[in-house]
Formats: C-alpha cells, sequence, structure tokens
C-alpha cells in the first residue's frame, strides 16, 4: 500500500489509488468536474490540480497514480492561483443565467466558481453559442452551458451502454451530441442530468416547475420495479415534484431507472380521491366511506367463507398485505394469493430469492438467464452485470428472447428443452457453467408463470445443483421479480392455505359462479373479465382496470403517501417514509382493512401503524431487521413434470408502463411514442 504525506499528512491507500484518493483519505476536498468514482478517467477539466514534490508544475490528482513517498500539496499559491486559472477559463463561454437555470442551487460550478473562483474575470469577447440538441422526452439540454467535462458521454457508453453520445469538433468548437439527433435509447438515460455538473443537462419534465429549497425531502423507497432502489421523494405540499437516486451501495449505487425517476406525474392523474359504488346503470357513483364500509361488511357477512376470496397487487406495503391476510383469516377464508401473474413460487424462501444478492452479481464469472430481459425488468440491476461484463468477459447465455442486454450474451434458444440439454451437458454453454468457480443463474417471470413454471424451476435447481452454482460459499441461483411487493407477500404466506384456491383457481371459480366476493388490493394486472358474476371490492389508488370492473372502490394511498415496508427481489428489508399525504377522502391502506374488519364485528385487533407492524414483525421476525437480507438454506423445491414446448419468452415488453402509476404518466406514454418512433425511423432507414 502506498504512503503518501498529504499537507503534511501520512495517509496509507490502496494499490491503484490515485493521488485525489489520497487527498481525500487526508480529508482534503479537491474541486472536480470530470472526475466520477465510477466512471472512467477523463482527466479534462483540470480543477483537480496540486502540487507534487519535485513536479515542475501542478498535477491534475485525479489521473496521477498515487506512488510510495509522494509529497502532496494542496494549499500553495500556486495551485490556489491555478485553480482560479481554470475556473476563470471555464467561465469566458458560460452563460450568466444563473437565476433561469435548473441547476441554481445545487449546480456544482456555482459551488465551486463561490470556492475556488475569482470575483472577476480578464476576458471581453463576445461568449459562444451552441444548437441545443435533442435527446428525448426526459432531458432537456442547453449546450452554450456545457463544459465538455464528457461525464455523460462516459456514463452513456459505459454503464448504460448505449455509445450514443460524444464530442464532435475539436477546442472552442467542440460539442456534446447524439450524432444524429435522437432520443438516447436507455433505461438509465435520466442519470445523465445528476452527473452533469453544470445546467447544461437537466429534466424536460422538471423544468421551471421548483426550486430545491421550496422542497420538502424525504428518503423512500422504489416500487416500480422489484430492485428496490433507495430514491428521494421531494414535494412541495401535496405534490411529488421529483424523485432522484439515493447512495446505496448493496443495491442501485447511485442509479435509478428512468421509469422510477419520472412515473410520478402519474400519481396527480386518474387518482381515486373518494369511494365509489355501481350503481343500477352500470356507472361508478361516489358515496360516503360510510356508505361504502355498510356496502362492504354487508357482503362479506352475507357470503359464506369458501365464497370470499383475496388478491394483493404488485405495489401493496407489507403492512397493508399483512392486514388482509388477518382479514381474511378473521372470515374464515384460505382463498388468497399475492402472484396476479400465477408465478409458480412459494415454499422455500431460498426457490424464490436474489441469493446471490445483487452486489453479488460483481463476483459470478458466468451467467445463464433464463426467460428475463433484465436491461427492461430490472435496469440498475443489468448495469451491475454490465460492469462485471466489462472488467472480466464474464461468459453469458439466455435462453428466452434474444436481446439486446447492452453486452455480449450467447443466445441459446427459445425453448423450454434447452434446460435439460444444459442440465445433461449437451449444450455448450454446460462446460462454461462446469468451469466457472462462481456461476450464476437469473430467472424471470416469464419462465415462471408458464403452466410449466414450477418444472422450470425445479430444472433450474437441478443445473444449480450439478454445475456448483450452489455451494457452502456461494449462492448464486437467483430469481429475478418484477413486482415491489412479491417477496414480501409470500415470506408472509400471503398463498392460499389448506385447499385455498391460487389466482387461476379464484378465476376458475368465479366463472363457475363459485365465488361471491373478491377482494383486489391494488390489482390492476389480473383479467377481470373472468370475474364479471362475482361482487369484486377494488382498494387502490388509481382508476384502471380495477376500479373499471369494480362493484365498490376503496381509495387507498399510493406509495409514496404513506410509510410502508418493501422486500426487494433479493429479499433486503426497506422502509419506504410518506412524503405527501394522499388526495380528497383516500386513506393508507391498512387503516381501510381494519375499519372494515370493524364493520364487520371481526377485528383484526390492531389499530395503528405501529401495532401493524409488530404484529407483523412478530409473525415474519426478520421484517424488524431494516436493510438487512435474513440468511435462508437451500431446499428442495420446483416440479418434475415434462416441459412445455411453448417459447420462453420474457414478462415485459413495455418497460414504460408496466403498473397503475406508469400508465397514468404523460411522461411515460411520451417516452413510448418515441421509441416508438425511432423504431419505425430504424426500419425506414434499412
Amino acid at each position: 500500500m502506498p504512503k503518501l504525506t498529504v499537507n503534511d499528512i501520512e495517509v496509507d491507500v490502496e494499490d491503484g489509488s490515485t493521488v485525489l484518493h489520497a487527498c481525500e483519505a487526508a480529508g482534503i476536498e479537491i474541486p472536480r468536474f470530470c472526475y466520477h468514482d465510477r466512471l472512467s478517467i477523463a482527466g479534462n477539466c483540470r480543477m483537480c490540480l496540486v502540487d507534487m514534490e519535485r513536479a515542475p508544475k501542478p498535477i491534475a490528482s485525479c489521473a496521477m497514480p498515487a506512488g510510495d513517498g509522494m509529497v502532496i500539496r494542496t494549499d500553495t499559491d500556486r495551485v490556489k492561483k491555478a485553480r482560479e486559472g481554470v475556473m476563470e477559463f471555464l467561465l469566458i463561454n458560460h452563460p450568466l443565467d444563473c437565476p433561469i437555470c435548473d441547476q441554481g442551487g445545487e449546480c456544482d460550478l456555482q459551488d465551486q466558481a463561490m470556492g475556488y473562483g475569482l470575483d472577476g474575470s480578464r476576458f471581453s469577447e463576445n461568449k459562444r453559442a451552441v444548437d441545443n440538441k435533442h435527446m428525448g422526452p426526459l432531458i432537456s439540454t442547453v449546450m452554450t452551458r456545457c463544459i465538455h467535462c464528457t461525464r455523460c458521454v462516459r456514463f452513456a457508453t459505459e454503464v448504460a451502454g448505449v455509445p450514443e453520445l460524444g464530442a464532435i469538433g475539436r477546442g472552442e468548437t467542440m460539442e456534446i451530441t447524439t450524432y444524429l439527433e435522437k432520443t438516447l435509447t436507455s433505461e438509465l438515460s435520466a442519470n445523465v442530468i445528476d452527473l452533469c455538473p453544470v445546467g447544461a443537462l437537466t429534466s424536460r419534465p422538471y423544468a421551471f416547475t421548483a426550486r430545491p429549497w421550496e422542497l420538502n425531502k424525504t428518503e423512500s423507497i422504489d416500487v416500480m420495479d422489484a430492485v428496490g432502489s433507495n430514491i428521494r421523494v421531494d414535494a412541495r405540499g401535496a405534490q411529488v415534484m421529483r424523485v432522484l437516486p439515493r447512495l446505496n451501495e448493496d443495491v442501485n449505487e447511485e442509479w435509478i431507472s428512468d421509469k422510477t425517476r419520472y412515473a410520478i406525474d402519474g400519481l396527480r392523474r386518474q387518482r381515486l380521491d373518494r369511494p365509489y359504488a355501481r350503481g343500477r346503470d352500470g356507472k361508478l357513483h361516489s358515496i360516503s366511506w360510510e356508505e361504502a364500509l355498510k356496502t362492504v361488511a354487508g357482503k362479506l357477512r352475507k357470503a359464506k367463507a369458501s365464497r370470499v376470496a383475496a388478491i394483493a397487487g404488485d405495489q401493496c406495503d407489507a403492512e397493508s398485505m399483512f392486514a388482509l391476510k388477518s382479514l381474511m383469516a378473521r372470515l374464515g377464508s384460505p382463498h388468497l394469493d399475492c402472484r396476479q401473474d400465477g408465478a409458480k413460487i412459494g415454499g422455500a424462501r431460498s426457490g424464490y430469492l436474489f441469493n446471490s444478492t445483487i452486489a453479488g452479481i460483481d463476483d459470478a464469472d458466468a451467467l445463464l438467464i433464463i426467460g428475463s430481459n433484465p436491461r427492461v425488468e430490472a435496469a440498475v440491476l443489468n448495469a451491475r452485470i454490465r460492469r462485471n461484463w466489462l472488467a472480466t468477459q464474464m461468459p453469458v447465455a439466455i435462453i428466452g428472447d434474444n436481446v439486446d442486454l447492452t453486452y455480449a450474451a450467447q443466445w441459446l434458444g427459445v425453448e423450454a428443452a434447452l434446460l435439460d440439454d444444459v442440465l445433461s451437458g449437451n449444450n455448450k454453454f454446460a462446460a462454461k457453467l462446469k468451469k466457472a468457480k462462481r456461476p450464476m443463474i437469473i430467472i424471470g417471470m416469464g419462465a415462471l408463470t408458464r403452466r410449466d413454471g414450477a418444472s422450470v424451476l425445479g430444472r433450474a435447481r437441478q443445473i444449480a445443483e450439478a454445475y456448483g452454482v450452489v455451494t457452502d460459499k456461494w449462492n448464486g441461483f437467483n430469481i429475478l421479480h418484477n413486482a415491489a411487493a412479491r417477496v414480501a407477500g409470500l415470506d408472509m404466506g400471503l398463498v392460499p392455505g389448506r385447499d385455498g384456491m391460487d389466482v387461476a383457481g379464484m378465476a376458475a371459480a368465479a366463472k363457475a359462479g363459485r365465488l361471491d366476493v373478491l377482494w383486489a388490493l391494488g390489482a390492476d394486472e389480473i383479467d377481470y373479465s373472468d370475474f364479471a358474476s362475482s361482487f369484486v371490492i377494488y382498494q387502490g389508488h388509481h382508476g384502471d382496470a380495477g376500479a373499471h370492473h369494480a362493484d365498490i372502490v376503496l381509495p387507498g394511498a399510493a406509495y409514496t403517501e404513506k410509510d410502508g415496508i418493501y422486500l426487494n427481489t433479493e429479499g433486503r428489508v426497506q422502509y419506504a417514509n410518506r412524503a405527501a399525504f394522499p388526495p380528497g377522502e383516500a386513506r393508507e391502506d391498512w387503516a381501510i382493512i381494519r375499519a372494515v374488519s370493524g364493520a364487520i364485528g371481526k377485528s383484526i385487533g390492531m389499530d395503528s401503524l405501529a401495532e401493524v407492524r409488530d404484529a407483523l414483525c412478530e409473525a415474519v421476525p426478520h421484517f424488524a431487521m431494516p436493510d438487512q437480507i435474513d440468511a435462508v438454506k437451500w431446499a428442495k423445491f420446483g416440479g418434475r413434470a415434462k416441459l412445455s414446448s411453448k417459447p420462453v419468452t420474457s414478462a415485459i415488453e413495455n418497460f414504460y408502463m408496466t403498473c397503475a402509476i406508469s400508465r397514468a404518466s404523460e411522461t411515460m406514454a411520451e417516452c413510448r411514442r418515441a421509441q416508438q418512433a425511432d423504431a419505425k425511423g430504424a426500419v425506414a432507414a434499412e
């Protein structure tokens, strides 16, 4: 480990560190624009200049490897003058439009100009002007402000894996552009807004709507997929204005997907803000909460327990699902399910978790993907796979759709029978799995929602056991969920009880006239035409599929409007916090269920969120361990039946619209239109 002296302070740094890292280890702030911890070193802004003993001129600390015995000074007059000179050069062409710039108040250039710059300039020439570039409906460009740090270019190329950004021209005429003036085709594209140290790239949907000091900032958890990205929700009054990423090295690092960031305008549209009941004219009419509770209680009292069922949706918090499970237990009904899509999972935890953990992707040295497109289903997780592939050239193979994952992957085919070939060693990729020390399997919902999903799961388990995917020190058997609520629901046992029906069974019973009441808790992804003869109670926050088919609607709270517990695909327990209040007469979901239980006369015995959480943690102890993953034991799971000849596909085709919130979002609709337009243009060009 090199030992350096920085401002008379001795520090030890790891091999491969730079002088900038050594300065930070000594507790000294080094200004920078182009350098970023997660991107390659460019060394082109020169703001990080420091003095090194025996060096004839200041050195760029971000690009200089730390060496043993180096003597560094960051406080000399020469360093101060150099930084002032660099800042003066950067501001030659930068427009003086801070009052109207969306970056104002959180701009690196502002902060560093105050800390390291001069109060004037020696240049009187006209500032250059640069045409704004088209980067799609999410990114607003004012390229005259660009200081050519190239962070956006490096992110697009290295992290997102879509080398569609670059520089043309030289010197003062250099410009950052998308070359063909087209929308960035990455699901992570808007992260360049956070990376941009000036106001050249800002958020188009958020433009000119708020200043950072006006917003209440709340740390929370994303529910647009099952990664559980850590986010910060910024709200003004009752309105969520924007979502930004929070740092969590084990989950999302500091990235979030475009859907996580921009689907929030769907929270303002098609909201359910009061109870509704379907009248004799077949239309929904608003009613009071008293009438709603009375109607629901009457239906549940009359119905036999064997003819009542409940389905929990994909974005439900653990507390509301536990309250619903408790209510169904009080009613005596075993018919409940949290698997809207009919996934053949449940039972042993090792059979439905991302066992290696998301951070464990960094350690894998071979990967087999079955029935999943992680680029669409979990964009941030896919970026981790790409990073490993870039560093190690890890072999990757796909059984399923032949898609561009942003890294090289061998497409084996779409036949489920390929699993038998891999298991028997008759597939070429089997040798690569056998050779690997830490092989990994990722199974998506596209493989598990099939009729033979249990058999697919069983074959994958056999492959894992045969090829060392699971050992005493490594478990690379991973299930990639799409639903933020799924793991919590499975952990608490929100699945059919003894003689209970799953979603498919409920649909069949309803068609046969054997299901009187269906309680749909935020369930918008099922086929409600199957339940036409049942009385449907829909509890949710948007006027989506569930509300359109419901006989009575109970307005609930969206994920930004309540405190809640969510478990991500790896089983990590995470606590979300309320950033705003639900609209109108909408209420938190657990409170609605408690009120209904009281109206029936069968109280669930939990009168506050704290009591719900206490009961939940008593029933499932690991829910009381925030930001932790409870260790699991490997077990037998899955079926052994013959595999179907039906092609294996991924579960999600449209990244931008996967839930009630994103379907209500105008921004997501605009992204979808831009994606389709670019696809048509590409076909026409061919």
